[in-house]
């Protein structure tokens, strides 16, 4: 294994840390070492001898002595068997910088092929330290949508040497070193030799730093770079909104962020974070990201980017950053580093937009997650586009790779977008029918050359937290007259509170209405950075072809063209007889569906798009008759897409956006069930499920102890289970795979783990489908994960009386209050609503291989 990456990065002139000589590979050792390492934020370094070097994961908390803690391990360059015995201090200005004591070490013994542990992503090994001992996992992540940097967990192993919750952290009961016995803490001020300090002001040293740095890449000065004195701020670059995202390889593709636009400014140790205006924000965002910030080894650069809050799932939630903010906390805040305009005394806006984001990423990158470098693609931008929306992210912003940073909006960058949203101005709220101190909606506005135009409601996308929030900061805003230059009509002015128009919300929607108002509008959030008389209608413009170039359009005159606009998208999708009861019973129609559908789109999304999927179709309601699809059919919408299967004749039905979704509720689909493969790798399942089937006479409570055991065989095998309520009459577990297994295996392990729980415990389960032989058991039903089987979608609705729908829970939930169809279609929009947190936002993050065996655990 090379050793460059670690040489690259250091300058052994200035660093006491061992060079690197050559992996020594018959070395044979089995050594390990912990480094406590007091950096940019304290982490403790796992190092494991492999192969002649030291492989080594940046654990951000340390190791915990908990089964059931999953510590982050960073995967970061390998280190020389050397570095084992170091210990001291990186001076400030080079990679790493900070204290290091070794808290650890000894020596390690896999207890499986090491190698093949590595390459699959799972090292199970046993320790033999002076502090640590026993069994140990290491379990790499699934990768996220741009991210650079390769996530391991590091998890304790069940045995005699683990410990309980509730017992004393092992790092904080023993934090000195092994080796000279001293802590951390006290290394600071060890430093003697005479180096660069990022704090002095010296722009003449900045500039030869900056020159150094380069030089030690073999690289010259950019071109378009030139001598220039730090600016207090730059107008920043703004994308255009185009209809196709542009072709061709003079552009590069990034993934839209979904935060707040911020600069960070570094000069001489001092940091400050500014809006897209200019405000200066920095006090808003704590004192994590400006520490991290000032940690860089710069001593002046302005960086262009973006903060973010990710939720479980790896993507930015801007609903989640407002709340934070709110909320006044600050350790989940992300930087993602997009561009570099100056750097060290030189003026980098004149320098190509690859050639900036080259140093930017040799400035930012590292095992951080404070701040991140926002990665590009060169791959086909309809594919990163593709890719974007499956996973419900924003959308894309694509850059002309080889264009200067120009402030403003113009054509070097675009963006194209999953879901239509609109900055909106509000105008006045409705109060809440349940509560005298919070919101029922919003009402909202857009700026028009002769004054502020109104365009509806916005009643979704409020949590009770955040309607009170709202209506606290509105009321000072309060007026007695409309904002609104056309006169409102009855209807439009009944119970409005109107409003200085001051405040900017975001709103998420699928279109605009034929008196052009919003449609099936979503609350995302206050836009506190952006200022209520910039706000216009935001139009698509129309891309060239042949150079990739932007032309743009006007914005449109009315919200009716725009809608237009949005139509010719294809992101409205019109139902015939919207008033069709599909539940009678519980009074939900077509268009009650469809709105469900939309609530809970950015949630079911990962679940059926591009998948095969089983449709149950019931055109005259659940009552009726109902009948299951898997083929596409005469008189399909086009937005409804076909996935062609090689064992297959017939062409199998799938769906790509919200569009999709909807043209299905058009089709009477009132149950979804997918495949657990995707399109183009339909051998590979990534994900299982079992379905906990109660015969008759069976409790809930039995049920629910079914669950939580499936969960535990999951564990045994590697993965990580899921819950949800069937909509029927059971619970599902579900784990995410990382699709390695093919699905004769998958289904052979699934039929291990069901045989397993029957053979265990005969008088409670079985695996078998015999009815005869279902009474007071419940069926482990594993079926569901062959080849073309399916399960049905969280988040579906179901073909029973009221409206049920398979709803997704935290374990914690289980419990006699929520039976399997608890939830419906009525009761969705409270219950996610009243969520702090989604209990499956860390689902795909927990996606694993099957072990190499496969094999659920064997019968006692």
């Amino acid at each position: 294994m090379s050793l460059s990456e670690y040489r690259r990065k250091r300058d052994f002139k200035a660093t006491p840390e061992p060079k690197a000589a050559k992996p020594n590979a018959k070395a044979g050792g089995n050594s390990f070492v912990i480094q406590k390492h007091s950096a940019r934020r304290l982490h403790y370094d796992l190092r494991l001898e492999m192969d002649g070097v030291l492989k080594s994961w940046a654990v951000t908390r340390g190791p915990s002595l908990v089964p059931s803690v999953k510590r982050l391990a960073v995967h970061v360059e390998d280190h020389p068997l050397t570095y084992g015995d170091f210990e001291g201090v990186i001076p400030p200005g080079q990679y790493g910088s900070g204290e290091v004591i070794v808290w650890d070490r000894g020596t390690w013994e896999p207890r499986h092929d090491a190698k093949k542990g590595y390459k699959k992503g799972h090292l199970e090994f046993t320790l033999k330290g002076e502090k640590l001992g026993g069994h140990w996992h290491l379990v790499r992540m699934a990768g996220k949508e741009g991210e650079t940097r390769e996530n391991w967990l590091l998890i304790k192993g069940e045995d005699e040497v683990a410990r309980e919750a509730g017992d004393p952290d092992i790092v904080e009961e023993m934090p000195l070193s092994v080796k000279s016995g001293r802590p951390v803490e006290s290394l600071k001020g060890d430093q003697k030799a005479a180096v660069w300090n990022s704090r002095k002001r010296d722009t003449k040293k900045a500039k030869d730093t900056a020159t150094r740095r380069r030089a030690t890449k073999g690289d010259r000065v950019p071109k378009g770079a030139k001598p220039g004195e730090m600016p207090d701020f730059v107008p920043p670059a703004l994308a255009s909104l185009v209809k196709t995202v542009p072709k061709g390889d003079r552009w590069l593709h990034e993934i839209k962020l979904d935060g707040y636009r911020i600069q960070a400014r570094i000069e001489n140790g001092e940091v400050k974070l500014l809006t897209r205006t200019g405000l200066d924000w920095t006090d808003r965002f704590g004192d994590h990201l400006p520490a991290a910030l000032k940690a860089l080894p710069v001593q002046a650069a302005l960086l262009d980017g973006e903060i973010v809050v990710e939720g479980g799932n790896g993507s930015s939630d801007f609903s989640l950053l407002q709340q934070d903010l709110s909320d006044g906390r600050s350790d989940r805040f992300t930087y993602y580093a997009f561009d570099l305009m100056h750097l060290d005394g030189q003026d980098l806006t004149g320098v190509a937009l690859r050639d900036r984001k080259e140093l930017l990423e040799e400035l930012v990158g590292g095992p951080t997650p404070l701040l991140k470098y926002s990665a590009h693609f060169d791959e086909s931008g309809d594919l990163v586009l593709k890719h974007a929306c499956r996973l419900s992210l924003e959308g894309v912003i694509s850059k002309v790779a080889n264009a200067p940073y120009r402030p403003g909006r113009g054509r070097d960058w675009v963006k194209s977008k999953c879901t239509a949203r609109q900055e909106l101005v509000i105008g006045g709220y409705v109060p809440s029918s349940v509560s005298d101190k919070a919101i029922g909606s919003l009402v909202m506005g857009v700026n028009e050359a002769d004054g502020l135009r109104h365009v509806g409601r916005v009643g979704t996308g409020y949590s009770q937290k955040v309607a009170r929030q709202v209506f606290e900061r509105l009321q000072s805003l309060i007026r007695d007259k409309s904002p609104f230059k056309d006169k409102l009509t009855g209807v439009e002015r009944k119970d409005v509170v109107f409003l200085e128009p001051e405040l900017v919300a975001e709103i998420e929607f699928r279109g605009w209405t034929g008196d052009a108002h919003l449609r099936h509008a979503s609350f995302r959030g206050l836009r506190e950075d952006k200022a209520a008389r910039e706000v216009v209608l935001e139009t698509p413009a129309t891309t060239s072809k042949s150079a990739g170039s932007s032309k743009e359009t006007r914005p449109a005159a009315s919200a009716k063209n725009s809608g237009d606009s949005l139509r010719a998208e294809g992101r409205r999708i019109p139902l015939t007889h919207p008033d069709r009861l599909y539940w009678p019973e519980a009074g939900v129609t077509k268009e009650g569906l469809a709105d469900h559908y939309a609530l809970v789109w950015p949630r079911i999304a990962p679940f059926i798009v591009d998948r095969p999927l089983a449709l149950l179709r019931c055109p005259e309601g659940h009552e009726k008759t109902c009948f299951f699809q898997k083929h596409d059919w005469r008189g399909m919408r086009k937005e409804i897409i076909t996935i062609r299967d090689p064992k297959d004749d017939e062409a199998l039905v799938g769906i790509r956006d919200l569009d999709g979704l909807l043209s299905l509720v058009q089709g009477a689909a009132l149950e979804i069930h997918p495949w657990g493969s995707r399109a183009g790798d339909l051998e590979r399942p990534d994900m299982v499920n079992i379905d906990l089937d109660p015969g008759p006479d069976v409790s809930w409570e039995r049920v629910i102890a079914a669950a939580f055991e499936v969960r535990d065989r999951f564990t045994e095998l590697g993965l990580t289970g899921f819950v949800k309520t069937s909509g029927g009459k059971g619970l599902h577990v579900v784990a995410p795979l990382k699709p390695k297994a093919q699905w004769p295996e998958v289904k052979a392990a699934m039929k291990a783990l069901a045989d397993g729980m029957s053979a265990d415990s005969p008088a409670d389960y079985v695996s078998t489908i015999s009815k005869a032989k279902r009474k007071g058991k419940i069926l482990i039903d594993y079926l569901r994960n062959g080849r073309g089987a399916t399960a049905v979608a969280p988040y579906s609705t179901r073909a029973r009386a009221g409206a049920p729908v398979s709803m997704p829970l935290s374990f914690d939930e289980l419990g006699p209050a929520i039976g399997p169809n608890h939830f419906t279609v009525e009761n969705v929009p409270a219950r996610l609503a009243a969520l702090e947190v989604d209990p499956w936002e860390d689902f795909r993050t927990a996606e694993a291989p099957l072990n190499a065996k496969g094999k659920a655990r064997k019968s006692r």
